[in-house]
């Protein structure tokens, strides 16, 4: 019996062994297997300093994995993945490579130009699912792709099964490469040390830390999900995000897990199906981004092409670096900073923040975010934006103009979140905590607060900034198409 040519499984987005559709089926053709890992930073949408430490640890994870339970070493390349695919496949013979699917326009489009690459020499591609519980083109309206998520969700909930995740390959036939890199060789780790130990602190990065993180939530924060979720200072949400993104968990684990506790009565509908809701939000961002690939630079909505950004750089700066003045905001972009992390509350506070009370571009804020966040995710992260400014699909609606003041009184009554990021403010009275500067000057001196030298005043009024952005979008109705 003629000995069949090896299978390359091209690990990308997919960063584990359990519930990977395209590993289980590399392994199930029962050939040598080469598993392999490319670097490849061609992309318009490079990964930001803080993710570049959270792939670095979690092809770690990946790395023993694959070695401690399919005994199959990981293979590292760093450079253009056609090019490294080809050369490969010449030194090994392989005419079989697996992969799971990516749906950014970019992604897509490399992925179709590099397919047809490889089976020009005869390789046959099997591209499989594994980020979504759906595909795009899997749950439409007569054809069409939704523009508004309460149908969208309930189509998927109608028609998309929750199936039964894969268990890990047993053991698979593994190949090195003799040229294999190192993950070390790859230098993703970010040079402030700093920042690297608040990362660990807070963060375990592959398959296993995704596994952990999603039974704690189910034993701390799922019975509150439905409105602890919206308090920063809660242990409600279950940060599984930079997992999702990075793969070491999929979206059919989750569910999976979600579905059989609450089918055993450990929590309830409420809170089950909101957390269902912000599951397939992330499908609904990933149909939109696919359907309408522009999305990335340009708005949906066609009329915010006349929108009068501001182009205000010393704004901006106040921004990122949390000195805005309004604590709930700085705490947010403060939180980020230090853990590349944001409570998805505060980010939509921050969002808004961003583009109506200082009117600059959302893409922007997009950007900043893109560069920090553990979880940046082309998808989310895009049309979230585009869904606070306005401009975006099922947007929220313009007049919803998120008032700092009252946002930090509602979700933080008692102010530990601001007193943890916000330090300077810690001794304030938590009547004042929202909203310093109208503190008497007695509270502010025996808190230790110099308004203008200890925290900075707020760099633009609340109530201006409402009005002003109220009559900018309110200009769009009357400006041409």
């Amino acid at each position: 019996m003629t000995e069949q040519n090896p299978t390359i499984m091209l690990f990308r987005e997919d960063l584990r062994i359990q519930d990977n559709i395209a590993l289980t089926c590399a392994v199930e053709r029962g050939s040598k297997i080469l598993c392999l890992f490319v670097d490849d930073e061609k992309s318009l949408f490079a990964r930001g300093s803080a993710q570049k430490w959270w792939l670095h640890h979690s092809l770690k994870a990946l790395e023993r994995e694959l070695q401690n339970k399919m005994d199959c070493p990981l293979n590292i390349k760093s450079g253009s993945t056609q090019e490294i695919l080809h050369s490969v496949i010449a030194a090994c013979q392989a005419d079989r490579v697996f992969w799971s699917r990516r749906y950014a326009p970019h992604q897509t489009a490399t992925d179709k130009e590099l397919k047809a690459s490889l089976e020009k020499i005869g390789v046959k591609v099997v591209s499989c699912k594994g980020r979504l519980l759906a595909e795009p083109w899997e749950t439409l309206n007569d054809g069409n792709p939704y523009r508004v998520f309460t149908p969208f969700w309930k189509r998927m909930k109608a028609h998309v099964p929750i199936d039964q995740p894969l268990p890990a390959p047993k053991s698979a036939h593994g190949m090195k490469l003799p040229t294999s890199l190192s993950i070390e060789d790859l230098r993703l780790l970010h040079s402030n040390s700093e920042l690297c130990a608040s990362f660990h602190a807070n963060w375990q990065p592959g398959e296993a830390g995704a596994c952990q993180r999603l039974q704690q939530f189910f034993v701390n924060g799922a019975s509150n999900y439905s409105k602890g979720r919206d308090f920063p200072s809660l242990s409600s949400v279950t940060r599984l995000s930079p997992h999702i993104q990075m793969g070491d968990i999929s979206p059919r684990q989750i569910l999976f897990e979600a579905t059989r506790q609450f089918e055993l009565g450990r929590i309830d509908n409420k809170n089950y199906t909101k957390f269902y809701s912000e599951i397939a939000w992330r499908e609904f961002s990933y149909s939109l981004l696919y359907h309408f690939p522009s999305v990335t630079d340009e708005e949906f909505r066609p009329a915010f092409k006349h929108f009068p950004w501001q182009d205000n750089r010393a704004g901006q700066l106040a921004w990122e670096s949390g000195q805005t003045g309004y604590p709930i905001v700085d705490a947010g972009m403060r939180e980020l900073r230090q853990t590349g992390y944001m409570h998805n509350r505060i980010r939509m506070v921050t969002a808004s923040f961003l583009t109506k009370h200082l009117l600059i571009d959302w893409r922007v804020g997009m950007k900043h975010f893109w560069d920090l966040l553990l979880d940046a995710d082309i998808a989310s992260n895009t049309l979230s934006w585009q869904w606070v400014t306005g401009c975006g699909a099922d947007a929220a609606p313009y007049f919803r103009i998120f008032n700092p003041i009252l946002q930090a009184r509602k979700f933080d009554p008692d102010g530990d979140y601001i007193r943890r990021w916000v330090p300077e403010l810690s001794q304030l009275p938590t009547s004042h905590l929202a909203d310093p500067w109208l503190a008497p000057t007695d509270i502010l001196e025996d808190a230790g607060v110099r308004l203008g030298e200890t925290y900075p005043y707020p760099i633009v009024d609340h109530a201006f900034a409402r009005v002003r952005a109220m009559d900018a979008y309110r200009g769009l109705k009357t400006t041409p198409s």
